[in-house]
């Protein structure tokens, strides 16, 4: 059922209410022109007329009155009878909708695979969400809140209504077939608990975890965690370089987090077969041909070098971390590709 019938509904209920308004109009009018009533007397005859209730005459009715009730009778009964069924259409309409929507939903869990599964859709795990699927991430959400659920379920995302913590509901989301895995629950031992039967289920699975307290780091590590973020800390130490290097600040902020600009920053493996293994960052025409600057180089071992000189030689399995513009991005995913 699509968003359009629904439309179409509304309107057709609104189009009942309005005819039904100018008949409470008409009838009550006509009452008080042609037997001189009340208004309140003639509202109440229009009422009690045009829905068939069965109650007696407010007052003696005169033969013109009659020949108009007769008129209100006909006219008020098609109305009210319009206005029911387009009610009860819409009702079963979203009803449908619902339906559909949730067997679509019950259809992407089962079939969905190289996904990231997102333990918890609080404040944080919302916009990990919406940071995801603005990358084309496919995602499937845990979390025990009904709300959550309802949420979720207008936005296609598919969700399971659990206790992440749960080993059934994390077989459910498909964490074998999953790519990683993101807990953010609220609580410390929740997390880690999660990190540990995620990592018992999946031992190849990438794990990120939240964690609020600093001591807690070492634990959702030797949990299994690949990576663990202390949101506190980090807001804590930006709020401070906001105030000790403003424009820094902007800087990165810029270039990482606003998509207004071109600008961007961006990670890229070098592939075995790229025709840049093994040349040197002068040699690989990366900042005369392509207007990127390499700001960082991550060894394959993991071993970061920060501002790299010309002479330094590019190796397949490096990642480049370049700053440029996304237009030009495309040639360097290009060239570091296998050929």
């Amino acid at each position: 059922m699509t968003q359009n019938t629904a439309t179409r509904g509304s309107k057709n209920i609104v189009r009942a209410l309005v005819m039904l308004s100018v008949v409470l109009c008409v009838g009550t009018a006509g009452y008080m022109v042609l037997e001189n009533w009340e208004m309140l007397d003639s509202l109440y005859m229009t009422v009690i007329t045009i829905t068939t209730v069965g109650f007696r005459e407010v007052k003696e009715v005169s033969p013109a009155g009659r020949v108009f009730t007769l008129i209100l009778i006909f006219m008020g009964m098609g109305i009210m009878a319009f206005a029911v069924g387009m009610v009860a259409q819409l009702m079963v309409d979203l009803q449908v909708r619902s339906l559909l929507g949730r067997r679509k939903l019950g259809l992407k869990k089962r079939f969905i695979k190289n996904h990231y599964i997102v333990c918890g859709y609080g404040r944080i795990g919302k916009i990990i969400c919406q940071e995801l699927r603005s990358h084309g991430i496919p995602l499937l959400i845990i979390d025990y809140e009904l709300d959550a659920g309802q949420e979720l379920e207008s936005e296609g995302i598919p969700f399971i209504i659990d206790d992440a913590t749960s080993e059934d509901a994390l077989m459910e989301a498909g964490i074998e077939r999953a790519r990683g895995l993101i807990t953010v629950v609220s609580s410390d031992a929740d997390n880690l608990f999660i990190t540990m039967t995620a990592r018992g289920l999946n031992p190849l699975l990438f794990i990120l975890a939240r964690g609020e307290e600093e001591h807690t780091e070492k634990k959702l590590l030797r949990a299994g965690a690949n990576r663990v973020v202390l949101p506190y800390m980090i807001g804590g130490r930006k709020m401070a370089q906001i105030i000790v290097k403003p424009t820094v600040t902007d800087f990165l902020e810029l270039t990482v987090h606003d998509k207004n600009i071109e600008l961007e920053m961006e990670e890229f493996v070098v592939g075995e077969g790229s025709r840049l293994n093994g040349v040197t960052l002068a040699e690989s025409g990366i900042r005369q041909e392509m207007n990127i600057i390499v700001v960082a180089i991550r060894r394959r071992d993991g071993v970061m070098t920060f501002n790299p000189s010309s002479q330094t030689r590019i190796e397949s399995g490096d990642t480049l971390i370049a700053l440029g513009y996304g237009s030009d991005f495309n040639k360097l995913t290009t060239v570091l590709s296998d050929s």
